[in-house]
């Protein structure tokens, strides 16, 4: 395996994007290139949980986004709003909305994908759709804008699996232009990023009860 350094180059400018804070919660808008989390094994520990915690030691990670993908993440700053974070989370009382530029346009203008998924019989650390023994994943989605070779989707998942929205998109057809996963090369060509964003996250404010709604602008179009 090579080393991290030869692959792992995280932006640094601007270090740390704050777009939320309270007693309880913090939410970043996080870069394409920088892991969640640490990683296994030297070079991999700066990501979106390492940084937190030069400000704040006691931060919790409560969800995360792949290393490819950017938007809104989310840490608790105490023991107990990251209870109940997660609680959330595992209630699916959370709402998550998703941009990403496919290639192609669906000939629908939305719809729902009900795949299950599963690891990759042969390749680690890669996922796949997997009908007689992976987990259910359902995704929903709608076109916001329709270009001759690309399509803006809006996606909506109501589930967590790893790698869920590349793998559902690329079963109906519609892989994410940079998908260097799971994409076709001339796909992955079309962009130096993966294109997708956590553009909109929605959830319960641990102490207070209230609705928090945050929303972060694709750096993409």
């Amino acid at each position: 395996m090579s080393d991290a350094a030869d692959w792992y180059a995280p932006p640094t400018e601007p270090f740390l994007t704050v777009v939320y804070q309270d007693r309880d919660v913090l939410v970043l808008d996080k870069p394409a290139g920088l892991l969640s989390m640490p990683g296994r094994g030297p070079g991999l520990e700066d990501s979106a949980l390492s940084r937190v915690r030069r400000d704040h030691p006691g931060a919790f990670d409560v969800h995360r986004l792949d290393l490819d993908t950017s938007g809104l993440l989310l840490f608790a700053l105490r023991r107990a709003a990251e209870r109940e974070l997660k609680r959330q989370f595992r209630e699916r009382e959370v709402e998550k909305t998703y941009l990403a530029l496919v290639a192609g346009c669906p000939a629908a203008s939305e719809g729902e994908i009900d795949l299950p998924l599963g690891p990759h019989p042969t390749e680690p650390g890669r996922n796949c759709v997997d009908a007689a023994a992976g987990k259910p994943a359902h995704t929903r989605w709608r076109v916001l804008r329709a270009g001759t070779d690309h399509a803006l989707l809006e996606l909506r998942p109501t589930t967590g699996r790893s790698h869920q929205l590349r793998l559902h998109l690329l079963a109906i057809g519609h892989p994410i232009l940079g998908d260097r996963f799971y994409a076709p090369p001339e796909v992955v060509a079309r962009s130096p990023r993966l294109c997708l964003h956590a553009a909109r996250l929605r959830f319960t404010q641990p102490w207070s009860g209230a609705a928090v709604q945050l929303e972060s602008p694709a750096p993409f179009g």
